[in-house]
């Protein structure tokens, strides 16, 4: 019997790690609206998007047997609401919401893990008062109460910090709070949380450490965990470089620690029959663990590397939970033993005039099999221009590398970020 799996946004490289997937009979892999509309826009239109997608559902010739996430929002919540409305495996809409607005996950964090939990308040960003809202140290960091990857997040050292912080966000705020009230309107919201909608913002203590996230899932009643990976940081401390799986940066009893803690905590609000990766911060000197966030999907930021080392992409679980049955995922069947998805970044603004061309690609490949490499840029771009980037640097290039060994991954990340090289022509403010 063939079923048929619906996946949000899927792309080309996507497409073939579902390849990796293994089920009992045959899956047919379909595209539900495509990567432009769910995640290269700054328009979202939630509401639209979902009629948009019922549509097509409706219009498919066949059974639907389940539907798959692996973007930020609106994704994120658009499949499990597609999936409850036709029976299927999904989070009930309200838990899926304690964890994708941030302030209301951070409520129900103080609830169920408050030992974990780093000093937080809400604020609004269009106020007139809004240092006075912020009783918390400086520094201290902002950021939206549903975003979009890194997006509108900063480090307040001061309070000029803060006012050039409130200018960005209020001119781009709404593009995903708009949005995000859409489906606000759909619950019950519990009274700490009126009057602080999709273009709320929230602002938290900084916490320092090893930066590090579980990943797994929850199928019926059965919290699992597939793996967990490294974050780790820029030499500015503010963005995600380079992860690695699977995690080697902080010892197993707090790896443990940080399973038990996600667990509790999706208990609590009654997380079930989704995926989730939960991020933490380890204090090595404090010997303090912080949670971060708790994300409601598989990271596609994660796919390749799992495919690398352990022979499967976390499809694989995906599919597993949306076809509603315990996820099945091989441990070290992969090639390599560790794997690393690398971010190449621009600081500055600038205008792309060249991207390495497919003959320095194939070079990498042949050196390294497994390697891939994406480019979300285009010649012609204009870096600032790009949807949905982090507010301390542009993405120029992301890598996915494995190897034997670490020390020969850092050799071959090394190798890799010599070879690509990018022809920009510098537009930042000040420049020539």
């Amino acid at each position: 019997m063939t079923r048929n799996v619906f996946v949000l946004g899927l792309t080309p490289l996507q497409r073939e790690e579902l390849a990796t997937v293994h089920e009992s009979g045959d899956l047919q892999f379909h595209d539900l609206l495509d990567h432009e509309t769910l995640v290269e826009t700054e328009e979202i239109d939630f509401d639209a998007l979902l009629d948009r997608a019922r549509a097509q559902l409706d219009a498919f010739d066949g059974s639907v047997d389940a539907i798959v996430s692996h973007w930020d929002f609106p994704t994120s919540v658009l499949g499990p609401v597609l999936a409850a409305e036709r029976g299927l495996p999904a989070p009930s809409l309200t838990s899926l919401l304690k964890l994708e607005h941030k302030y209301w996950s951070r409520l129900e964090q103080r609830q169920a893990v408050p030992e974990v939990v780093p000093g937080f308040v809400a604020f609004d960003p269009f106020a007139d008062d809004v240092a006075e809202q912020i009783d918390l140290d400086f520094p201290y960091w902002v950021k939206p109460i549903k975003g979009h990857s890194s997006n509108l997040g900063f480090e307040i050292r001061d309070d000029a910090d803060l006012l050039a912080a409130l200018e960005e966000i209020r001119a781009e705020i709404t593009d995903v709070g708009d949005a995000f009230d859409q489906v606000l309107a759909r619950v019950d919201l519990p009274e700490e949380l009126h009057g602080l909608g999709g273009s709320a913002c929230l602002a938290e203590e900084i916490i320092t450490g090893t930066q590090f996230a579980p990943e797994g899932s929850v199928s019926g009643g059965q919290f699992a965990v597939h793996g967990v990976v490294d974050m780790l940081k820029a030499e500015s401390g503010l963005s995600i470089e380079r992860i690695d799986y699977p995690a080697a940066t902080v010892p197993e009893h707090v790896q443990q620690q940080a399973r038990d803690v996600t667990a509790r905590l999706l208990e609590h609000i009654g997380f079930d029959d989704g995926c989730f990766n939960s991020e933490f911060m380890w204090d090595e000197e404090r010997q303090e663990l912080r949670i971060i966030e708790v994300n409601t999907r598989i990271s596609q930021s994660h796919s390749e590397m799992f495919a690398l080392v352990d022979g499967r992409s976390n499809h694989q679980v995906a599919v597993d939970v949306a076809l509603g049955h315990a996820p099945c995922m091989p441990k070290g069947d992969g090639d390599l033993t560790v794997a690393a998805q690398y971010v190449v970044a621009h600081e500055g603004d600038a205008i792309v005039r060249g991207i390495p061309g497919d003959s320095v690609l194939e070079q990498i490949a042949e050196r390294y099999p497994g390697t891939r490499i994406t480019f979300p840029v285009a010649v012609g771009d204009r870096l600032s221009e790009l949807p949905h980037q982090d507010s301390y640097r542009y993405l120029l290039a992301i890598v996915y590398v494995g190897a034997p060994d670490r020390e020969a991954l850092q050799e071959r990340i090394h190798d890799i970020e010599q070879v690509l090289q990018f022809d920009l022509e510098d537009c930042s403010e000040g420049s020539a």
